[in-house]
């Protein structure tokens, strides 16, 4: 039975898994994207959304508490200057899992993990149009008959 199984323990004593953790993490605000497999990206995505939440308060406590996560001066540099000033209007949902497919070796679920707000080609998709069942000649002819319409209403009064 799964009671109080709060997180995915990926095959892996509790130090690995947060040494495992803080390395993709440091990858990850480095350089702002990086394939994994989808249980870590999961778990990845648990662990570093908090610290980039702490991130938007830039005061030394706040340092310090991520420091002691990621042990990378470097990443939490980034994290307080580069990522913390575009993430700061956002109420949350700070990175995005994208599936990629199986992994040719064992199967495994293969996936990106990318910060929203630095990828460009997905910030600015446009919305399409909504399509209507009506061809372009139909409408613009209901468009040339209304002021059409219009006229004789007013010439009739």
């Amino acid at each position: 039975m799964r009671h109080n199984k709060k997180f995915n323990h990926l095959s892996r004593t509790a130090s690995h898994r947060a040494a495992m953790l803080s390395n993709m993490a440091c990858s990850l605000i480095k350089h702002k994207r990086i394939t994994t497999t989808l249980a870590k990206a999961k778990a990845l995505k648990m662990y570093v959304e908090p610290l980039i939440t702490k991130s938007k308060n830039d005061s030394t406590n706040s340092r310090r508490v991520v420091f002691s996560y990621l042990q990378d001066k470097y990443a939490v540099t980034e994290l307080f200057q580069v990522v913390a000033a575009k993430v700061g209007d956002r109420p949350g949902g700070y990175t995005r899992i994208i599936k990629t497919g199986f992994r040719a070796s064992d199967a495994a679920e293969m996936c990106f993990i990318e910060l929203v707000d630095f990828n460009d080609n997905m910030a600015k998709t446009e919305k399409k149009a909504k399509r209507t069942r009506r061809s372009k000649k139909a409408t613009e002819e209901v468009a040339a008959e209304a002021p059409v319409a219009e006229a004789t209403a007013e010439s009739a009064e």
